[in-house]
């Protein structure tokens, strides 16, 4: 049987589309189980009812509080017995409660190469930082925003005429071979999160995880 994922997303779902093509490429052992979204709008949504996976909308602004939302979703997600949950461009900040239930589950995938530029407008940042290298990685997620254990990242090098768009179209060409590649090692049980931190094939990763992965 193959490996389970079910996907969050907000928005455009681009990485989405990658994860459903490198399963239809057979470069990704898995299938998805669920797309799950807090907007309603989301072009995303369009992305899984095209390729046939279900989809469940929850608009977190019908609920009280973040907890009882995030409650809400699990009580959903679980119905589908996910293996790896995977964030693509889900912008909830997720509570403790959520982030618990799926510890060792839950992967993210971020555009910068953490530590450096937490949080949003990564390409703005590492542009006013005069960084040379960007990029973006693949981690799990902790409570702490943008702070899990890096699993993998992809880099590019910054040149003089770059902006926040060109470095956000190169980013995202980046991501759209990691996060799938990431996921591939999931779905062959060579990764996972241990208390002494991140294993590949029962090695330990350095803290930036695995250099130029995608």
């Amino acid at each position: 049987m193959s490996h389970t994922l079910a996907v969050l997303i907000s928005g455009n779902g681009s990485n989405l589309q990658a994860i459903i093509d490198a399963i239809a490429e057979q470069r990704l052992n898995a299938h998805i189980a669920v797309v799950l979204s807090n907007n309603t709008t989301a072009t995303g949504l369009g992305r899984a009812i095209k390729a046939g996976i279900p989809t469940i909308t929850l608009d977190h602004r019908c609920w009280p509080d973040r907890e009882s939302f995030d409650q809400e979703m699990i009580r959903e997600l679980d119905r589908f017995a996910p293996d790896t949950l995977v964030l693509a461009g889900f912008m909830r900040i997720l509570s403790g409660h959520f982030v618990g239930h799926y510890q060792g589950r839950l992967l993210n995938i971020h555009p910068s190469l953490l530590p450096r530029h937490r949080g949003l407008h990564t390409h703005r940042q590492a542009l006013a930082a005069g960084d040379t290298e960007h990029g973006c990685s693949v981690h799990f997620v902790t409570e702490e925003l943008d702070g899990g254990p890096v699993i993998a990242q992809s880099r590019i090098s910054v040149s003089a005429n770059d902006t926040e768009q060109t470095l956000s179209e190169r980013v995202q060409a980046r991501e759209h071979v990691l996060y799938p590649r990431v996921l591939q090692w999931r779905a062959e049980g060579r990764l996972s999160l241990k208390p002494q931190g991140v294993t590949l094939d029962d090695q330990i990763l350095p803290t930036e995880g695995v250099r130029d992965a995608g």
